[in-house]
């Protein structure tokens, strides 16, 4: 068996085993840990195409997934408009804003590309607090809406609202899934290659004739949609929204966090990282929400002062080569050639 086959089978193994879990755990707050897990692993890998093929920081992706998350919930209360579609609706509106944004913030290097989305963050998350009506649409101000949880005879796939965990969980994780393939076929692609050029050499991949700033604006497009469709699920799962909870820089700062903890530009970063760290805040503002909020941002500092002092490249590399150091007995050496 060659190294390549054994990654591959592990990874369907472990697929494999993610979807079966549902039949051991049966635990309503086990079940939305591990939804939390999915969802934030599938936010952090669409962050991760701009923000780490791109060699950019972006701290402002939060505002994407508020535009997912109000847009089909508007749609929903007030038109009656499937979650499904309000989706889709909302992923084109986030791709536009990031193309809005993208196309004059990512000529800008370092610090100032940061502050820029976190400047615009914190501008619509003020304005959609003091906003009642926007034009024909109520969103509520600092209020949020509130999406009253159908019965259970009238509640299914159409309109997104499940009586137990398992379909949000099954949800969830296909969305990773899907995520992760994409991202390993941009990886391979002409237009990865160029990604990865331009954030980490952009002058000589400009000398070699590649558009750099237009491949960083493409991948803000794409990391926008795919990041607020993450934003309908979340008003699906929890039923109620509100600037503070899906526009809010915590959420931005804690996707960095889990890409460069996990390994910023690797496909298997943002797994990693939201593996080790949204276990522990989920725990910590189950138990500590009320006598330490804001305890899991303190955890995932402290964890990536560590990791950035130890493995500023992340934990990817150094987990990876310890699997294929446990796996080396299960390699096939090729034959030596015999007189």
């Amino acid at each position: 068996m060659t190294q390549n086959e054994l990654k591959r089978n592990c990874l369907i193994g472990l697929a494999l085993a993610a979807f079966a879990l549902p039949l051991v755990v049966s635990s309503p707050t086990y079940l939305h840990i591990l939804i939390m897990l999915f969802l934030f692993a599938y936010m952090t890998t669409s962050w991760n195409l701009v923000g780490g093929f791109a060699g950019v920081l972006p701290l402002g992706h939060s505002v994407f997934v508020g535009i997912g998350a109000y847009t089909s919930t508007v749609l929903w209360l007030q038109y009656g408009v499937s979650p499904w579609i309000g989706m889709i609706i909302g992923g084109l509106l986030s791709a536009a804003v990031g193309y809005l944004i993208g196309k004059p913030t990512l000529k800008m290097r370092g610090a100032y590309f940061a502050l820029s989305t976190m400047a615009f963050v914190e501008g619509v998350r003020v304005m959609v607090e003091n906003i009642d009506m926007l034009g024909p649409f109520k969103l509520n101000g600092p209020r949020g809406l509130n999406i009253p949880p159908l019965p259970a005879q009238e509640a299914g796939f159409w309109s997104f609202q499940f009586a137990t965990k398992e379909p949000y969980y099954y949800i969830a994780l296909t969305m990773l899934i899907l995520v992760l393939a994409l991202t390993y076929y941009i990886s391979h692609s002409k237009f990865g290659y160029y990604l990865k050029s331009g954030g980490e050499e952009p002058e000589a991949a400009q000398a070699l004739g590649v558009n750099v700033a237009s491949c960083k604006v493409a991948a803000n497009v794409l990391s926008a949609f795919l990041t607020s469709l993450a934003g309908t699920f979340l008003a699906q799962l929890t039923l109620f929204i509100y600037p503070k909870s899906v526009l809010t820089l915590d959420l931005s700062f804690e996707l960095a966090f889990i890409a460069l903890i996990g390994g910023r530009g690797s496909i298997a970063g943002p797994v990693i990282g939201a593996l080790l760290l949204r276990p522990v805040s989920e725990f910590s503002r189950i138990y500590f929400s009320d006598t330490l909020p804001g305890l899991h941002l303190i955890i995932l500092g402290v964890v990536l002062i560590v990791v950035m002092l130890y493995q500023p490249r992340g934990l990817t590399e150094p987990l990876l080569g310890l699997f294929d150091r446990i796996t080396a007995g299960f390699i096939r050496k090729p034959q030596e050639d015999t007189v």
